[in-house]
């Protein structure tokens, strides 16, 4: 019997290759951290870097580990090696050579890797250690760093900056920063209330509601966004929709100051003066809002409005004590004294400022231009604003002249867009030109005139005067030089008006004129006529030091030339409907 052969089973094919690649030396050096065996979670992060070079992530854990184990040098030839050939938007390579530099006591050239670091880092990982290292450097180098922004803070300093802007009423600049800010960080809601903020303070109703609708869609809930709406809806009539918005508000008790303090202010305006009289106590009770005469003021008003005038006159007292130069207070302390007995008291605005009319007034009276509180003030200025765009012709043109007295960047912006509204009457658009020109726009400028787009040159030429001579611009010049302390801007606009026009009708035959002063005196009594205003040839003729002759007999030529009467008579018509009376 053959005995039978053994045959052995087939070795098994089902064994697990071992992967060799970045991946596996990876976990094995992090395998080895934890056992603290370094020298070996440094060989396998070498390996690891070896088969990904193009990996930043397995150079900067190299980098890590080394400086780890106070290979300080080394750690940095391999961060600055990400940065220069594999990475260069690894701006935390950065932080970690700060780091290296520190540690070795290179204090200066750690403070140039930190600031590097915090001027070009979009996310801020490191952000909280980075200021303590700054504050470590400051005291080693015994000097403060000289670091011009954080990135990654960049839109809150940009914010904080448009929020000053809005206070000290530079309403288009706060504009031109949170759209920029905006369009960088879309989700910024304090940013975009702001801007919703300063659109309505300029008068530009439809992008505020525009940008509050944004909000709500992004975050239906918000405060700020709800009681800007509800003012909107108020402001447009919308009584629907501001009933059901309000019975909202009614029952929002916030928890945080700015919000109870928005939420205040906000029902203020919308008549609900019982709810904005207990918020705003309840700020002053806990003292959070600090002791700012404006909430002296607009607790003192929520208590005017709801009867409780003992409470009104004690609140208006606290903002005169803590705001002791201002005459706000002392305005409506007087008012409510003056009507304390009637039945019917005059309504009074929460905005702390004076009335509309009664800045006109004190315009009026001050000597020396605009006080500078008053071209300084937020809410001043947007009531300027506000009536630029939506008040009568007459309030407009205040606007105008009290523009030329306040003549800043925001001004300037103002006019220059206010004289491309088509629907804008061309008298009032012509004196905003006039002031543009006074306060040293120099540049052609782009407005809509007659209907049509025009470009306004710099020197006051016209369709008639093919040329200016140096001699007409000296005698407009001398006259508005005598009248600029006593004449308001429509004045002296109407004055370069009127020599224009005299030369323009009497070209090219125009006069001989050897005395400047003769010419200018004329203008000036003639000017004054138009106005309504005192004055005799005499006294023309003395301020300019030229004769009553030749006052009488410039004026007389100019005035037959142009037609003063009527000339009168379309300025009265304009402004007040009534004729002029000989």
């Amino acid at each position: 019997m053959e005995k039978k052969k053994r045959v052995l089973p087939k070795p098994s094919t089902n064994v697990i290759p071992m992967k060799m690649d970045a991946t596996f030396f990876f976990e094995k050096a992090v395998q080895s951290l934890d056992r603290y065996h370094y020298d070996k979670a440094l060989k396998y992060f070498r390996r690891a870097a070896e088969y990904e070079p193009e990996n930043p992530v397995n150079h900067c854990n190299l980098a890590g580990l080394l400086s780890e184990m106070g290979n300080y040098e080394e750690s940095n030839r391999i961060l600055q090696h990400v940065l220069d050939r594999i990475d260069p938007t690894m701006t935390e390579c950065y932080f970690y050579m700060a780091n290296n530099f520190a540690n070795m006591e290179n204090y200066e050239s750690a403070e140039k890797a930190i600031i590097h670091y915090l001027e070009n880092d979009p996310t801020g990982q490191f952000l909280e250690e980075s200021e303590e290292m700054m504050e470590l450097l400051s005291y080693e180098l015994d000097r403060p760093a000289k670091l011009s922004t954080i990135k990654s803070r960049e839109g809150l300093f940009d914010h904080d900056r448009a929020r000053s802007m809005l206070e000290e009423g530079k309403f288009s600049e706060a504009v031109r920063l949170l759209e920029n800010i905006i369009s960088k960080h879309t989700d910024f809601m304090a940013a975009r209330n702001n801007l919703a903020l300063a659109y309505y303070y300029m008068g530009h109703f439809d992008k505020s509601v525009d940008m509050i609708r944004q909000v709500l869609v992004m975050e239906p809930g918000n405060l700020h966004a709800l009681c800007n709406l509800a003012i909107f809806y108020q402001h447009f009539g919308d009584r629907e929709s501001l009933a059901e918005l309000l019975e909202v508000l009614r029952k929002t008790y916030p928890f945080h100051q700015d919000h109870v303090f928005k939420l205040a202010t906000t029902m203020g305006i919308l008549n609900e003066h019982e709810k904005a009289f207990r918020l705003f106590k309840r700020l002053l009770k806990t003292g959070e809002a600090g002791l700012d005469p404006c909430l002296f003021h607009y607790t003192a008003v929520a208590a005017y409005n709801t009867g409780r005038y003992e409470e009104a006159q004690r609140q208006w007292k606290q903002a005169e004590k803590f705001d002791p130069g201002s005459e706000i207070p002392k305005f409506y302390l007087n008012l409510l004294d003056k009507h304390r007995e009637e039945t019917r008291k005059p309504p009074v605005s929460y905005h702390y400022h004076l009335p509309f009319e009664e800045q006109f007034r004190g315009l009026e009276r001050a000597e020396g231009g605009l006080p500078e509180h008053m071209k300084r003030d937020p809410l001043v200025r947007s009531s300027f604003f506000w009536a630029l765009r939506h008040g009568d012709g007459d309030t407009k043109l205040q606007v105008i002249q009290a523009f030329g007295l306040i003549a800043d960047d925001e001004v300037k912006d103002a006019l220059t867009e206010f004289i491309m509204l088509p629907d804008e009457d061309d008298y009032l658009k012509q004196v905003a030109i006039f002031v543009l020109r006074s306060i040293g726009m120099k540049e052609p400028l782009n407005a809509m005139l007659n209907g049509k787009p025009t470009t306004v040159a710099p020197s006051p030429f016209s369709p008639g005067l093919p040329v200016w001579e140096s001699k007409w611009q000296a005698i407009m010049e001398t006259a508005l030089r005598h009248m600029a302390r006593r004449y308001d801007m429509v004045q002296q606009y109407d004055l370069q008006t009127l020599w224009v026009e005299y030369l323009s009708r009497v070209f090219p035959n125009v006069p001989k004129m050897t005395k400047v002063e003769g010419w200018a005196a004329a203008l000036e009594y003639l000017t004054a006529k138009m106005h309504r205003r005192p004055i005799s040839y005499q006294e023309a003729a003395q301020r300019y030091g030229v004769s009553v002759a030749t006052v009488s007999k410039n004026a007389k030529l100019i005035d037959d030339a142009c037609g003063l009467k009527e000339k009168m008579d379309a300025i009265f018509k304009k402004f007040t409907g009534m004729e002029s009376q000989s």
